[in-house]
């Protein structure tokens, strides 16, 4: 059994990794004052941070074009009998309902599609998984089962200094977003029925990280050994300082350091800081 994976930009793999891991992925696009980008192919997340900074307008992010996912598919439909394709919540992007239909429109192959519920490494995780089974012969039911499993251990919570990247997407409603202002506080969000919610509101930054390390804690007495991911929007001194910190603290977890890229980064700003985990 031959089983492709395929996953979207905002899973945010290096090169190296999807190299490694033999995963295919999908751009999603940015639109920075007219002019459009494919994240992770033609701008990179420090370039994207540099240019949004002083730009007038608000950056806009959209979803691949079916074309591209039928193109995907059609060409790994002749070497791969499964494809399991993995992406971004439904929630909050169409991305993963234009990989099922355009699965719909390809023949000669399996498409299983995954909605991870959640974006960024998090996402990136369930890929490294569905590729370290699919290297060892694994069906896509196979894989699929086991990705579904994993998603009863994982979680992810976001810090963000401004809700406004937030309401102005169309990501959180307005009044979330009014009460973070009014109260000048570090709101920690987290996905909820696959959609970005208000999870605490903690009046200081490091309040918000010390609150998000307890979530960590519980997840580590439920579950033992956890894979994790420290996430950064353009302040990856402060990120890494924090993961080396709970690495040395937490030695059954395995920590990895990502960023948010253009797309996500968009909608939580810069400096925003996250964790997101599952079990190994």
């Amino acid at each position: 059994m031959k089983t492709a994976i395929v996953t979207d930009s905002t899973a945010y793999l290096t090169q190296e990794e999807r190299e490694k891991y033999n995963i295919n992925m999908i751009p999603l696009c940015v639109n920075i004052e007219g002019t459009i980008y494919d994240e992770e192919i033609d701008i990179t997340a420090s370039e994207f941070y540099d240019r949004v900074r002083g730009a007038k307008e608000f950056p806009k992010t959209t979803q691949p074009p079916i074309g591209k996912f039928v193109e995907l598919y059609e060409n790994l439909a002749k070497e791969y009998e499964d494809i399991v394709t993995i992406h971004l919540s439904s929630g909050i992007s169409g991305t993963f309902q234009g990989a099922v239909q355009a699965g719909d429109m390809v023949e000669n192959v399996n498409l299983f599609a995954f909605d991870t519920e959640v974006a960024c490494y998090v996402q990136a995780m369930y890929a490294k998984e569905a590729a370290k089974l699919a290297q060892k012969g694994a069906s896509g039911q196979e894989i699929m089962a086991h990705l579904k499993a994993l998603q009863d251990t994982m979680n992810a919570y976001f810090i963000v200094d401004d809700l406004s990247h937030l309401q102005r997407g169309g990501r959180l409603s307005a009044a979330a977003a009014l009460i973070g202002g009014l109260l000048q506080v570090k709101p920690i969000l987290h996905f909820q029925d696959k959609v970005i919610v208000p999870f605490e509101k903690i009046r200081t930054r490091k309040k918000a990280m010390r609150k998000v390390e307890e979530q960590l804690i519980a997840a580590i007495e439920k579950h033992g050994s956890l894979q994790a991911t420290i996430i950064h929007a353009n302040c990856e001194e402060e990120a890494r300082e924090w993961m080396n910190t709970l690495a040395a603290t937490y030695p059954t977890v395995d920590f990895t350091l990502s960023y948010f890229g253009p797309v996500i980064g968009t909608h939580l700003g810069e400096g925003a800081i996250a964790v997101g985990w599952m079990k190994k």
